[in-house]
């Protein structure tokens, strides 16, 4: 059986002053929120331009992340937005529950070498509901890509540490969830070394990121400091 045609895709952001505090010993404030704009507009066109979702919810207070987000046609979402990663996640998902639809991916905006193409391929593999699909972070700590359909069938709660309770919760709830890896997504980006990993990525990922971080000297500010 195939998975449910009625799946949106649910993406988190709080606002940005402040954020990706990890990366001030390399990025000044101004330059991680630039960074942080940078990826989310990287996440949202891979979204955009997926082929099985039937609409993009991004849960946010920012304008500036709002404005991108209306420009793809997403649906902005300020109920949860102040709730923390796991907060704005579930406050899509209820409001999704109560308008009935079939399920939900949810991914995070700090992910900027996920492919429209790898976001196909984690859609493909979802199975029919009652099921539950991750795709892991690179270091098997995070969860970058989460299904669940119906939208309720697994309890979510996301942290640094989410993948493997994520895979206990769906087990606790008598679905076996599928595992699909993929490069791109379990990129995200939160330390120095993320970024050398990154960079090591094939030229062609995550291209306006790339970008910003090579004007802004962080290989040469990473090479430096002995970051690979």
């Amino acid at each position: 059986m195939s998975a449910p045609a009625d799946i949106w895709a649910v993406i988190p952001v709080k606002e940005l002053d402040g954020a990706k505090q990890r990366l001030a010993g390399l990025l000044s404030p101004a330059q991680r929120r630039a960074l942080i704009e940078v990826m989310v507009r990287e996440v949202l066109d891979a979204v955009a331009g997926t082929r099985e979702l039937a609409g993009i919810m991004v849960v946010t207070l920012d304008p500036v992340i709002a404005a991108l987000a209306t420009r793809l046609s997403a649906r902005v979402v300020t109920d949860g937005a102040r709730d923390g990663h796991t907060g704005s996640v579930t406050a899509g998902l209820r409001l999704l529950a109560r308008e009935r639809r079939g399920g939900m991916i949810t991914l995070p905006g700090d992910i900027p070498a996920a492919t429209s193409a790898e976001i196909d391929r984690v859609l493909a593999a979802h199975l029919a509901g009652p099921s539950f699909t991750i795709s892991p972070a690179h270091d098997d700590l995070g969860s970058n890509a989460v299904i669940c359909s119906p939208l309720d069938s697994v309890p979510l709660r996301f942290g640094e540490n989410s993948y493997f309770p994520h895979l206990e919760a769906a087990r606790r709830m008598g679905i076996e969830p599928t595992v699909i890896r993929q490069p791109g997504i379990a990129m995200d980006i939160d330390h120095p070394v993320d970024l050398a990993m990154f960079l090591r990525l094939p030229q062609s990922a995550g291209l306006r990121t790339r970008a910003f971080l090579e004007e802004a000297g962080i290989p040469r500010l990473l090479a430096e400091r002995g970051i690979s």
